[in-house]
């Protein structure tokens, strides 16, 4: 579709191509975008230059894929996540161009309410990432992130934890924000 055919309060740009009819009111689509038929994107939403979201990744409400953002088939995106700047998502594990894959074998993701995704960062496909939680630009996460944890790394370690706020936790609560988090990490 085409900005003189996107869904009423959806911003298309001229250069930007959006195939789904399944597109939230106030989501903005900007040039060379590309939002696949079978999509689902929620209200409010930002995808900027350069981004592909494939047939059936579904995006929440006020979602921000920032340039270069690639989202495939089996991604989930819950409302209010950022994802930085060219960063990616998988969902094959055992990728081959010679042999074509059906969607039972592909692997779900889940990037759950709230979650930052860092510039550059890999998501490699069957993993959740928990609300609230932090990756670090540039980390390739290949296990769950538990919510409000911080990882950063190649694979992806826990470093600490943060607050709903984006701010570094110091002893279960705060400094920016003050709010506590008391049973965090209490495993």
């Amino acid at each position: 579709m085409t900005a003189r055919e996107a869904p009423a309060g959806v911003f298309v740009h001229p250069a930007g191509l959006c195939e789904s009819s399944t597109v939230g009111a106030g989501t903005r689509v900007w040039a060379f975008a590309h939002v696949l038929d079978g999509a689902v994107i929620g209200a409010d939403c930002n995808v900027c230059d350069g981004v592909f979201v494939e047939g059936g990744a579904v995006i929440g409400d006020r979602v921000t894929l920032k340039n270069g953002v690639l989202v495939f088939d089996l991604v989930t995106v819950e409302d209010d996540v950022f994802l930085g700047p060219n960063m990616v998502f998988t969902n094959d594990l055992r990728p081959r161009a010679g042999i074509r894959r059906g969607r039972e074998d592909l692997h779900p993701t889940l990037v759950k309410r709230g979650a930052t995704v860092g510039a550059g960062a890999t998501i490699v496909c069957g993993v959740t990432i928990g609300e609230d939680a932090f990756v670090a630009a540039g980390a390739v996460v290949i296990r769950d992130v538990p919510a409000q944890a911080f990882v950063a790394g190649n694979p992806a370690r826990q470093k600490g934890w943060v607050c709903r706020c984006g701010t570094q936790l110091r002893d279960l609560g705060c400094p920016e924000c003050g709010r506590t988090y008391p049973g965090l990490g209490a495993d």
